[in-house]
Order: structure tokens, then sequence, then C-alpha cells
């Protein structure tokens, strides 16, 4: 499925440092090169440096949401596919980050696995 010549990387960007742990232990079992960040900040400062082939990001955080975060990191880089992490009931937020170029909104507490096959679905279709 994956040739060599191209390497899964994937940011997690969660101010809970719990979430961020969690979802790097599943993403490094399962093969991929994983960065973190704390906040929106952080991200759009890594993402260009580490060029992930998707970012999972929380939608509340300090300093900068991950709407406003995710709508700077594709204004640069829109071909990062993006899957946004919010509350139970924040639809008008998962309609505003679709419409930014958001793939995807998972609402959280999330389903690990699920998570995780959704990534892996839009990488596919991405190189696909």
């Amino acid at each position: 499925m994956w040739g060599e010549m191209m390497k899964r990387r994937i940011m997690i960007v969660d101010d809970q440092k719990g979430v961020r742990r969690l979802l790097e232990e599943l993403f490094k079992r399962e093969g991929w090169e994983v960065y973190a960040a704390a906040d929106g900040k952080e991200a759009i400062e890594k993402v260009g440096q580490f060029q992930p082939s998707i970012l999972l990001i929380d939608m509340k955080m300090p300093n900068m949401n991950g709407l406003e975060a995710s709508q700077k990191i594709l204004e640069k880089h829109q071909e990062l596919a993006i899957i946004m992490m919010t509350a139970y009931g924040e639809m008008e937020v998962v309609k505003r980050a679709l419409e930014s170029g958001v793939r995807k909104c998972i609402t959280k507490p999330f389903d690990i696995l699920y998570l995780r096959d959704e990534v892996n679905r839009i990488v596919a279709e991405e190189v696909s």
C-alpha cells in the first residue's frame, strides 16, 4: 500500500498532553512519523518544517483555536488534509471549519480506532 517514497507524517495539535500522548502512541505503533504541538500558534510554526501528510487539530485551545489555526495553515498549505476534533454540539464551528477547507470534523470523545481509520482513509485518498 505505502511505498518507501512516501513517509506517513502526522501532526497532532491539542493542548491536553494526555490526548497528544494517546494519539502519538497510536500512530507511532501504526508506523507513522508523529509530530505534536500544544496549540494553534505552535502548529503554524511547525507545519512548514515537518510537512505532515495530515493534521489532527483540536478546536478549543489557548492562544489560538483550531479553526483560526487551520485557516492560517490552509492559506499556505492548501493541499494539507486536516481533521478537526470538536466538542459535541459545536455545529456552527463545524460548518465554518468545513467551509474553510478542513476535510472532516470528529466529535470528542471519539473512538480512537474510528479516528485512526479516518486518517488512513483520507491519506489514502490523497495518494491515489
